[in-house]
């Protein structure tokens, strides 16, 4: 029988895909004996059997009453008691954090009764009532479904008609008033009383947090996020602690390190007299953690070791939820901490330095994803700009947009190509919509904790917080700050590494990271404008070389020119794993092509080969010098001829008009319409084309010879591999072969220098990776081309599919991202696998690597470390990426799929 309740004392924090991250570290802190209130976790066995049934097990019942007994045996009080009253908080807690996507609710076991008790048990009527108008605001809003802004309007109108500033100057008899009007407004929008049964309370508060786990925002999160929607939530029933007992109590959630910057120090919220969703809500703005020391620092030393502590048992930067009640410290929560790509960095190589974790866990912390957010640029400091405030620095970046006030405008604007700025007087789950499209977060109130910072954070946007200047106006669809006015759709910018807002556009230079990559480890730190971006780019130059050092594949680039290809080079890469030589076809040089084309005659042909010859050849010699002692490959022209020649329509309508058609247009013409084709991609197209096009490939083949010998003749030493795209057929690769190794014979002893080049072929076709093993006797390499492989197994053609039902396939869950983002490991992946075995099968030592968009995207490029390729390819922005998600896959256990 399965049980579907365990005690804090029975877990631990390995358990989290039974107990959910925040019950499996409850109970870690309670076997750590660090003073976590009691309490039990409802585990996600339960929620997956209430998503299978539509209802909760009948079972859980029975377990929940024995676990909520153990409690009140241990506390000597009795839920819902008339003078002593257990209080319990319903919290979710799934195996990845969501934070504010899923339900809480605290205060449970309270009714009109042992609100009576509580003021008798604390000595406090003016926090037992506070305690209750919270309940009912909580509930109210989370398990009977009321909007909650009829709660916050009354609670609003409370404050206005007493004068108070703050919640908390409202009065015991205010609070009493405001219960009254509270559960007014449940009779009105459910029909029925507030439930005065502390069970039935319970009971509700399970199921609407079971329930939470498929509401639509946090299905959103979870699509965005790649979480898989099967796993569930659990819940977790703990004992109340209360922070809003008066001065001496409060609430807090503070971090081991810094999040934002990785620096170590004191860094967190607090708020006396407060419960913890003030904190997280950003409704109040906070207190900096280090003024704790002040009011109460018994708490503060307490607290203190406990960071530490848990900080050193878990190895990495903690996130800590903590209320203070009466001068008792309780931890109601930790975490990894959620961090910034900046602070990822430095938090791992300063670990290192502490001797906590080895270089090998320091590149498993550090992501390509978050390196990528590293390369992006920032504003310039030299540049004339507007200050219009400065506030708490929540998460870095720079981002400049229109403002947008809600939801709804953040969408229609992005929808119709706009860059916006969500502003909020502080933002809630209901805003995630609006925070995804955004490019930069900023609110009036909350702090580095608050809703808004930590969604940021996570999800890489640029945040700035607790701009207290700001008077955020919705409903007059205006910003004001410091007498200024601004409305939605005007620009502004912010830096979420400083805090600054600015009027207007504000250019933006290279990161001090991107000067790294580019131009060396010096360049970078003169770059870097602060002691902090110094040891930014110090903590990513040791983490990057200790991922080279570690890696066993390589990483090239695609590059189609001589510049990209010395790019590629500053930034690490070890190869042109792609070079595409249609790009050397478009601009000027269009014109040889249509007169291949129209060419009647075998002299015509050749005079136009004839005159490609130098241009092509030239293209080589710059590519491979600047690739000098790097393999260099380069794959012959793949794309149908039309896209070389002038439109059909256009050139139909041009000789239909004219007067007297010129006849190089009519003769044109008639070429295209001989050559136009209902699908070119999967047409004449690639190696089709150079076994129907005579001369074609002979003469990319001679050019790169040609170049080669003239290198090699300069002391250089150029390393050419020509690869043939859209092979299907061993007989196709045979026949390009045998042309291609007359052409290299030829000019070989032409010039005497000798001339071993490899050729291999692009697998891009399903055929072409299912008979890999006969395809390997012609080819010297593979290089899997992803792309075409993708578009090719799925039967999407990338162009259309990706505006005209990606979103509906993404949003009804049949896919969880583009397979042309990251590889469909298990359709198109297997077909990779397939490539890969079939070829090794015939030639054990075959090079094999890949050349697709995957070859840039760090969850593929684990997935291509397992398979066994030798390297990947990926554009020069993303070389460096690359090579740190490259040592990841080295040093990492194979990632689950998510």
């Amino acid at each position: 029988m399965t049980s579907y309740v365990s005690r804090f004392r029975d877990g631990d924090k390995d358990q989290k895909d039974l107990l959910g991250g925040k019950g499996a570290n409850l109970a870690e802190m309670t076997n750590l004996d660090l003073p976590v209130p009691p309490g039990f976790t409802i585990t996600t066995e339960a929620c997956r059997a209430y998503m299978r049934d539509g209802h909760v097990p009948p079972e859980l019942r029975v377990e929940v009453t024995l676990a909520v007994r153990e409690i009140e045996d241990t506390i000597g009080r009795r839920l819902g008691d008339f003078h002593e009253p257990l209080l319990v908080s319903v919290r979710s807690g799934a195996k990845f954090s969501m934070p504010g996507m899923m339900e809480t609710v605290l205060n449970i076991g309270l009714n009109d009764a042992s609100v009576k008790g509580l003021t008798e048990f604390s000595g406090d009527e003016r926090f037992a009532w506070d305690s209750y108008r919270r309940l009912i605001q909580m509930f109210g809003k989370t398990v009977l479904g009321i909007d909650g802004d009829q709660f916050a309007t009354a609670l609003d109108e409370r404050k206005a008609a007493v004068g108070a500033a703050t919640d908390v100057e409202l009065s015991a008899q205010d609070l009493r008033v405001l219960v009254h009007t509270f559960k007014e407004i449940v009779l009105a929008q459910t029909g029925r009383e507030f439930p005065q049964h502390p069970r039935e309370q319970l009971d509700m508060a399970i199921e609407a947090v079971l329930g939470s786990w498929n509401t639509d925002r946090a299905r959103l999160y979870r699509r965005r996020e790649r979480i898989p929607h099967d796993l569930g939530t659990a819940v977790n029933v703990v004992s109340m602690v209360f922070g809003n007992l008066g001065e001496t109590s409060g609430t807090g959630v503070c971090f081991t390190r810094d999040p934002s910057t990785g620096e170590t120090g004191v860094y967190g919220d607090y708020l006396p007299n407060a419960q913890g969703e003030d904190v997280v809500a950003g409704i109040r703005n906070t207190l900096p953690l280090a003024e704790l020391e002040v009011l109460d620092p018994v708490s503060y030393d307490a607290l203190r070791h406990a960071m530490r502590r848990l900080e050193t048992h878990f190895r990495d930067l903690c996130d800590i939820e903590f209320t203070i009640e009466r001068g008792k410290l309780w931890l109601l929560q930790t975490r990894v901490g959620k961090r910034t790509a900046a602070a990822a960095f430095r938090i791992a190589t300063e670990l290192v330095d502490e001797s906590l974790i080895t270089m090998d866990e320091a590149i498993t912390r550090c992501t390509g994803d978050k390196l990528s957010q590293l390369l992006f640029p920032q504003f310039d400091s030299a540049a004339a700009r507007q200050l219009l405030t400065r506030a708490m620095p929540a998460s870095p970046g720079a981002a400049v947009g229109e403002i947008v006030l809600d939801n709804a405008q953040a969408l229609e604007r992005t929808a119709a190509g706009a860059h916006v700025i969500l502003v909020r007087r502080e933002t809630n789950p209901d805003d995630l919509q609006g925070m995804i499209v955004a490019d930069g977060v900023l609110t009036a109130r909350g702090g580095k904790t608050s809703h808004a910072a930590v969604v940021a954070r996570g999800m890489g946007t640029c945040a700035v917080v607790g701009a207290e200047e700001l008077d955020v106006d919705p409903a007059h669809g205006e910003v004001r700050v410091r007498g200024e006015v601004l409305r939605a759709g005007e620009i502004i910018a912010i830096d979420g590494a400083t805090g600054e807002v600015f009027r207007g556009e504000v250019p933006v230079v290279d990161s001090p990271v991107m000067v790294y990559v580019s131009d060396g480890l010096d360049a970078g730190l003169a770059a870097a404008r602060d002691p902090e971006a110094r040891a930014l780019v110090m903590a990513v130059d040791r983490v990057l070389r200790h991922a080279d050092h570690v890696r066993r594949m390589h990483v090239r680039a695609n590059a189609d020119s001589a510049d990209d290809a010395r790019r590629a080079r500053a930034r690490g890469a070890e190869g042109v794993g792609l070079c595409r030589t249609e790009h050397q076809f478009l601009g000027e040089r269009r014109q040889y092509i249509e007169r291949l084309v129209l060419a009647d005659t075998d002299d015509d042909r050749r005079a136009a080969l004839d005159a490609l010859l130098p241009l092509q050849r030239d293209d080589f010699t710059g590519l491979l010098e600047a690739m000098d002692g790097l393999p260099t490959t380069i794959r012959l022209i793949d794309p149908p001829l039309h896209e070389f020649l002038p439109d059909l329509t256009e050139l139909a309508v041009k000789v239909a008009t004219a007067p007297e058609p010129d006849p190089k247009d009519v003769a044109l013409l008639a070429a295209v319409e001989r050559m136009h084709e209902q699908n070119p991609m999967l047409g004449l197209r690639g190696v089709r084309l150079g076994l129907t096009l005579p001369g074609l490939f002979a003469l990319q083949v001679r050019a790169i010879a040609e170049a080669t010998v003239q290198l090699r003749q300069a002391g250089l030493d150029p390393q050419p591999e020509i690869m043939v795209p859209l092979v299907g057929s061993v007989r196709e690769l045979q026949l390009v072969r045998e042309e291609a190794e007359r052409v290299l014979e030829e000019v070989s002893a032409s010039s005497g220098v000798p001339l071993d080049v490899p050729i291999g072929c692009m697998i891009e076709l399903p055929r072409a990776a299912l008979t890999a093993h006969r395809i390997a006797e012609e080819a010297d390499f593979f290089s899997f081309g992803t792309n075409d492989l993708t578009q090719t197994t799925w039967g999407f053609s990338r162009d259309d599919v990706e505006r005209a039902f990606f979103a509906d396939y993404l949003q009804n869950g049949v896919l969880t991202i583009s397979p042309f983002e990251t590889l469909d490991a298990d359709g198109v992946g297997a077909l990779v696998r397939a490539g890969a075995e079939g070829g090794r099968a015939t030639k054990p030592g075959l090079h094999l690597g890949v050349c697709g968009e995957h070859g840039g995207d760090p969850e593929s490029i684990h997935f291509f470390h397992d398979v066994g390729l030798d390297y990947v390819s990926c554009s020069p922005f993303r070389v460096p990426i690359a090579r740190l998600e490259a040592g990841r896959a080295a040093v990492s256990p194979r990632r689950l799929n998510r």
